[in-house]
């Protein structure tokens, strides 16, 4: 397994602390601190900057191919019939599995939907984040599902459906720490995230502080609760997911970035399933799937007035 410098950097100053966590913690913290992927040189997302999505939006597509005229028997996927998708298992409310078993979750309960309008059954497998897009791009998995953010870079190694949530970060906390809010979070600060993820990107390349990167959102969590990181930068509905009340921590501040927003990841030369699942996220836009989905699973969040999902001339019903 090759080392790369800015993560052992990271484990190094980790091991510090780590006197004091639990070994199955301390053991995930050293594993993901040597995993096969960095962000040191990505482009920087800068999650405060804001967005416009009509203006900055380079790749949501003008219109959709009907569905009646999709090629069901050219989608290349893995098993004729079948989407064999990679999700996580602990990121509530986007994509978890629920204590039937069951794989759900905004994100996968939208997939489902989708498939359906294709007539093609949902298979499900959990991942890591950190392995998920390259497990795509490598056919093991046909679609990535897992509140993937549509970064320039990430479109250099795999492709991506248009976009059907938007970007939403979060700074957690605990309640009686200083951490307040993004302006607080400095090079003093041992900031947890998921490896990997645009937060792990916005951490290290535009605040440029090395983050304590964790493998999953249980434990980066787990360590804010405990006091063995200070904050916890997250994306917000995960935040939202794992914060109760009486752990002593909080959502302290979130914001909304709509430039890079969230797509179902797809093997970049397989543009047959791309235009598939682009042609189904209209239908369930159209007939208001996607928002009844949005409600049950965000009941207290605004959509953006300047965003929505889907292509260009996709349509919301009226509320």
């Amino acid at each position: 397994m090759q080392l790369y410098e800015s993560d052992c950097l990271m484990k190094t100053k980790a091991l510090k602390w780590l006197s004091t966590v639990p070994v199955a913690v301390a053991l995930a913290v050293s594993l993901a601190a040597c995993g096969g992927s960095s962000t040191s040189n990505s482009s920087p997302t800068n999650a405060l900057a804001g967005s416009d999505q009509q203006t900055l939006d380079k790749y949501t597509t003008k219109d959709v191919t009907a569905l009646d005229k999709i090629d069901k028997t050219k989608l290349g996927l893995i098993s004729d019939g079948t989407l064999n998708v990679g999700t996580l298992s602990d990121a509530p409310p986007n994509i978890f599995i629920d204590k039937s078993g069951n794989f759900t979750g905004f994100d996968n309960e939208l997939l489902k939907a989708m498939a359906a309008k294709l007539g093609l059954k949902v298979q499900f497998a959990a991942t890591d984040f950190s392995a998920l897009l390259a497990q795509v791009q490598n056919k093991k998995f046909d679609v990535g599902s897992s509140s993937i953010s549509t970064t320039d870079k990430r479109r250099q190694s795999v492709g991506f459906t248009n976009g059907y949530d938007f970007g939403y970060m979060a700074v957690v906390a605990k309640t009686d720490g200083k951490i307040k809010g993004f302006k607080d979070l400095t090079k003093d600060t041992r900031i947890a995230v998921v490896q990997g993820t645009v937060q792990d990107d916005y951490v290290t390349n535009t605040l440029k502080i090395e983050p304590v990167r964790f493998p999953d959102y249980n434990t980066a969590y787990a360590n804010v609760k405990n006091g063995q990181v200070d904050a916890w930068v997250a994306p917000s509905q995960q935040a939202t997911g794992q914060v109760k009340a009486g752990d002593g921590t909080a959502i302290v501040e979130k914001t909304i970035n709509t430039q890079n927003f969230t797509a179902f990841a797809v093997n970049s030369k397989n543009q047959p399933l791309i235009d598939a699942l682009n042609s189904a996220l209209d239908a369930v836009v159209k007939d208001g799937t996607w928002s009844k989905l949005a409600k049950q699973w965000y009941p207290e969040r605004e959509t953006p007035k300047n965003w929505k999902p889907g292509s260009k001339a996709s349509v919301l019903p009226k509320s």
